[in-house]
């Protein structure tokens, strides 16, 4: 690419961000560093009503969370700041005038209650009503009015706007790197604010004008957008700038399939929809997952590699991204599937690392400090992590070896407790009791050969310790259990649940 590569990801800060728009910073970052460009961060907050304290910082912890973090923008200023759009107010004035000098915009006066007996006189007739070519000549509008009445109404302080006013009786053919060419028919184009009566620009103008002031080479955002984009091609053209290339994101669906993944279907479903945790809402770092599992899941949503493969660290993605990969329909979430990649990156991570991360709930449960010994614990971590999805199911798959359980399965007790188990179950502790060198493979060795003297079936004996041991049918290999429990322990749940089970 003979143009220096930049792109932006300009939210707007009116609440949490959600996994869409994060997927939508992710391809940006992706596309910015396979082409060693730079990923810029504009917080799009004209609209002051809608802005919610918090909502910025959230944005960037975001970022930084799931390691896509960006190059310059807030609070890391570039050569193009100031990177709030309110911070740029004063920019965006002279290029709405600019353009009515041009003919490519005028001053509208209509006031909200004609406009709205317009479309109402509209909707009688069975028509809508599109402020356009088709009747701009008929309303109250620097178009219609004198130069003079102009700005009379302006010195007055008559409130105003100012409109782009759309061509007539034009094909336009815009160029999309995802979608392809999209040929549209300017008569059904509305003439849409670029400025409003409080003195702000509306979105269209602001982003126009600050992609070009931040020199954006690619704008890649939300299929949302798509409608928008002939107004932003014509505003290109009128200002006689070159636009940047195009190109927009499928959306991320709901797991049926029907329409986009919203807040409601994380809360109806139980899965997080927001990186972050915001107010009542989980987010994906407090549910336990890893950033860099939720880096992979979300650049499988609406992109693929052309290949089976199904697991990429960030730098892999960085290869093996490209804007011509990235589907035109929509990406279905599947939350099972977010598990499953959150699943295989933890199985990538060592032992130690997982058990610092399990002391914590540890400490949580209060477990004390001399039963939660580091090695003991990376020891149980190995044994039971290939069955956790999460750090958080540490606690359920091995809870037993910290502390006896106070209860039994209901089912397997009935199916394993007989007369005779109380019996059988102190002759297992009287060979524990006896084992000197006390590791699994004598446990094992010494348990098994009496079972085989004694001529009794495995199932009697096994099933009914592996219960009294955890609780439940369930666990890793039961004389690795006994052997880190140690003997004393071993010794003690026999006893305690003859006891309870009598």
């Amino acid at each position: 690419m003979n143009q220096k590569v930049r792109v932006r990801f300009a939210p707007s800060p009116t609440g949490p961000l959600h996994i869409g728009g994060v997927r939508t910073a992710l391809f940006n970052y992706l596309f910015a560093k396979k082409y060693g460009g730079d990923f810029v961060l504009r917080i799009e907050d004209t609209d002051q009503n809608r802005y919610v304290e918090g909502a910025e910082a959230y944005i960037i912890e975001a970022l930084n969370w799931c390691g896509i973090p960006f190059d310059e923008g807030v609070a890391k200023e570039g050569n193009f700041g100031p990177y709030r759009q309110s911070e740029r107010k004063h920019l965006y004035k002279e290029y709405a005038l600019e353009l009515i000098e041009k003919g490519h915009a005028y001053y509208a006066f209509d006031t909200a209650e004609k406009l709205d007996f317009h479309r109402k006189d509209h909707e009688e007739k069975g028509k809508t009503f599109i402020y356009n070519w088709h009747n701009r000549l008929k309303l109250d509008n620097s178009l219609t009015l004198s130069k003079e009445e102009t700005q009379s109404k302006i010195s007055s302080r008559e409130p105003y706007v100012i409109r782009f006013m759309s061509p007539q009786d034009e094909k336009l053919h815009l160029k999309d790197i995802i979608r392809g060419t999209i040929e549209i028919d300017t008569n059904v184009l509305d003439d849409k604010v670029l400025f409003k009566s409080d003195g702000m620009p509306t979105y269209h103008l602001a982003n126009i004008v600050d992609d070009h002031l931040m020199e954006i080479s690619h704008v890649i955002r939300g299929e949302e957008w798509l409608p928008s984009l002939a107004l932003h091609q014509l505003l290109y053209n009128a200002f006689g700038w070159d636009a940047p290339q195009f190109a927009h994101l499928p959306l991320i669906m709901k797991p049926t399939g029907k329409g986009k993944l919203s807040k409601r279907d994380g809360e109806k479903g139980g899965f997080p929809v927001f990186p972050l945790s915001w107010n009542e809402s989980q987010g994906y770092r407090e549910a336990g997952y890893f950033s860099n599992a939720v880096v992979n899941f979300l650049a499988m949503l609406g992109w693929n590699p052309g290949t089976e493969q199904e697991l990429f660290s960030l730098e892999d993605l960085i290869n093996a991204f490209s804007l011509e990969r990235v589907n035109k329909s929509g990406a279905r979430f599947d939350p099972e599937k977010t598990k499953w990649y959150n699943h295989q990156y933890l199985q990538e991570k060592n032992d130690e690392e997982l058990a610092g991360l399990f002391q914590v709930v540890l400490a949580d449960k209060e477990i004390p400090r001399d039963a939660r010994d580091d090695s003991y614990v990376e020891k149980v971590v190995g044994l039971i992590k290939e069955r956790a999805d999460f750090v958080a199911d540490f606690w359920d798959l091995s809870s037993y070896f910290f502390e006896a359980p106070n209860s039994y399965a209901e089912k397997p007790v009935k199916k394993q407790w007989k007369e005779d188990t109380p019996a059988l179950m102190r002759k297992v502790a009287d060979i524990i009791s006896a084992t000197k060198d006390f590791n699994s493979a004598n446990i094992e060795s010494n348990i098994k050969a009496w079972i085989t003297e004694s001529e009794l079936s495995f199932g009697k004996v096994m099933g009914p310790l592996r219960l009294i041991t955890v609780g439940d049918l369930k666990g890793p290999h039961l004389f690795d259990i006994l052997a880190m429990i140690g003997k004393e322990a071993c010794l003690e749940r026999i006893e305690k649940a003859i006891a309870d089970l009598a």
